[in-house]
């Protein structure tokens, strides 16, 4: 509010309330902001009020009653600080007519309020208006019609791969094409440094303190830094705070690889404005249509790492750079990270199936972090040197590798594809059946009714599942495993000196840990590295790089070798 008021002056004092919004900017400038206050000043002067306060919406629909403007203007009014609301039509009030009609016949008349709607010729000083109803049914019929033809618009565009919603941070709206998104180069450089990041091993909430401690604007302060409007507070206390969700939120979005997807979520109805996540099954997806920020591997291989869930910490906070990466080579589950009671500085992992723990592993599978580090970094050595030295025969291994899982991932697909096929095909001769015995007076109607409810919800989750099922068949026979990307991520780490998380996320998928041995004597612990898109590979003799010779004391005068696969 501009300024306070007292009592004294209520009778002089009027409010003004202009409003516009995105449907409303259609009919011309006459509805414009400035001069829906010019038309409502010279109105209010007019009829002998002094004292003008106005409160104002900009690119608020009518349809919702929660607005900012007016619901400040409507907790002064409650305070009794005017005795006039002066508007440019009925519409601006609100295009909801049940709420309109609430605050025309109970809340005005109650407070004693005069309501002027200039453009429509209603003073309610002059008594009841008895076409103001019929308005204001009209006004929300209004924003019925530019909902539906909105939503028709929107489908239209949407599945022609136009973008329908707005730019994520890193992009904005080409300046010269409307229907395109172009990179925004600041903001591009930060989502490409959280990338990097995640890629070094960084969670999201050690990604947001470094951005704070480094104080890069939020999206929302930057977005208002240089004049865009976007949805949100618009007033932020603190400019260059990042949460986890927004570090998550950038992680996540497919847009950074060059896609444009809409349909991402959807309302239930015009008059609701929250936002419902659709299924990604409803998705419109079209891919390399703008400028990609991140190379579309590095983003799939964070989505892959990020759905293998939280990296485990020890109760100090520590973490590792192999956490989610290790199985028990025996039962499957994840190895976790731990620290010795005794001694801090020496850490390990074992199985969290472990039966000493109520699990169902018959062993501890214990390995320490120091022998882990030694053995995959002799074997990346290993690896970069067979590839530097015949590139060749390593790219024809990836091919075979990668045609044999997929063959074999699309055979149990479709496997597990038919067994739906086919009781989906036995429950269309059950049900036929269970309706012949009830035509025949077998079973009785609520009998049938019962069962055939059951049938039908059975039926009904089949066939999502053999929807889906048909999509990720789709999907995997068209995919094509990046050898040369891989190939080049090898080659940059050909001197390799120390491991890093960035390398072992680049380069790994998972490693099978084995129990530790005594084989004649000596105790050995067989690790299998799988890297990504090769899986596990075995180095031929005849290429001449030896097996690393790695021994650890594990425990007092325990020593354990690396055993290779």
């Amino acid at each position: 509010m501009k300024q306070s008021m007292s009592r004294k002056n209520r009778d002089t004092t009027a409010f003004l309330y202009p409003r516009l919004s995105r449907d409303d900017k259609m009919d011309g400038e006459s509805y414009s902001i400035s001069n829906q206050k010019k038309l409502l000043t010279k109105a209010a002067k007019d009829m002998g009020y002094k004292h003008l306060v106005t409160f104002c919406d900009d690119g608020v629909s009518g349809v919702t009653m929660n607005r900012p403007g007016f619901n400040e203007m409507m907790k002064e009014l409650e305070k009794g600080h005017a005795s006039a609301v002066f508007v440019k039509d009925m519409s601006r009030l609100g295009r909801n007519y049940l709420e309109v009609g609430r605050l025309m016949e109970e809340f005005f008349p109650e407070n004693d309020i005069r309501l002027v709607a200039v453009s429509d010729g209603i003073d309610t000083a002059e008594g009841e208006n008895e076409l103001t109803p019929i308005r204001n049914l009209f006004n929300e019929w209004y924003a019925r019609d530019i909902s539906k033809k909105r939503r028709i618009s929107n489908k239209i565009r949407g599945n022609a791969g136009e973008p329908i919603g707005r730019p994520p941070y890193g992009y904005q709206v080409d300046p010269n094409n409307s229907k395109r998104w172009v990179v925004d180069p600041v903001a591009a450089a930060v989502v490409r440094q959280i990338y990097e990041w995640t890629l070094d091993g960084f969670g999201p909430a050690q990604i947001a303190g470094k951005l704070m401690d480094e104080e890069v604007l939020n999206p929302t302060a930057y977005w208002q830094s240089i004049g865009v409007r976007r949805s949100g507070k618009k007033e932020i206390e603190s400019p260059t705070r990042w949460g986890n969700g927004t570090i998550i939120k950038i992680l996540t979005s497919q847009e950074y690889c060059g896609d444009v997807i809409n349909f991402k979520t959807y309302s239930k109805s015009y008059k609701l404005k929250k936002r419902i996540e659709n299924d990604k099954e409803n998705w419109a997806v079209f891919k390399d249509v703008h400028e990609a920020i991140i190379d579309r591997t590095t983003w799939e291989k964070i989505q892959e790492k990020r759905g293998k869930g939280r990296k485990r910490t020890t109760r100090t906070g520590q973490s590792n750079m192999f956490s989610g990466f290790l199985t028990c080579a025996d039962c499957g589950h994840a190895l976790h990270f731990h620290f010795n009671q005794g001694n801090p500085d020496i850490t390990y992992f074992n199985c969290s199936n472990y039966n000493r723990t109520r699990g169902t592993c018959n062993a501890t599978h214990y390995i320490r972090t120091d022998f882990l580090e030694q053995v995959v970094l002799a074997e990346i050595r290993r690896l970069t040197k067979f590839v530097a030295q015949h590139e060749k025969e390593f790219a024809e291994a990836m091919m075979a590798y990668s045609a044999e899982k997929v063959i074999s991932d699309l055979n149990l697909k479709r496997k597990e594809l038919n067994s739906y096929l086919h009781r989906d095909k036995e429950l269309d001769v059950i049900f036929e059946k269970l309706y012949e015995d009830n035509v025949s007076g077998k079973i009785s109607d609520e009998r049938f009714a019962k069962m055939g409810r059951s049938y039908e919800d059975e039926q009904a989750k089949l066939s999502e599942k053999i929807k889906s099922l048909q999509a990720m068949l789709d999907k995997a026979e068209q995919q094509q495993i990046p050898i040369d990307t891989f190939i080049s991520i090898v080659r940059r780490y050909t001197r390799i000196k120390k491991l890093t998380p960035r390398m072992v996320n680049e380069l790994i998928d998972h490693i099978e840990v084995f129990h530790a041995e005594k084989i004649a004597g000596v105790w050995e612990q067989k690790l299998i590295i799988h890297y990504n898109c090769i899986g596990s590979i075995t180095i031929p003799e005849a290429a001449s790089i030896p097996v690393p010779n790695i021994s650890v004391n594990t425990r007092k005068g325990v020593y354990v070798n690396y055993a290779s696969n």
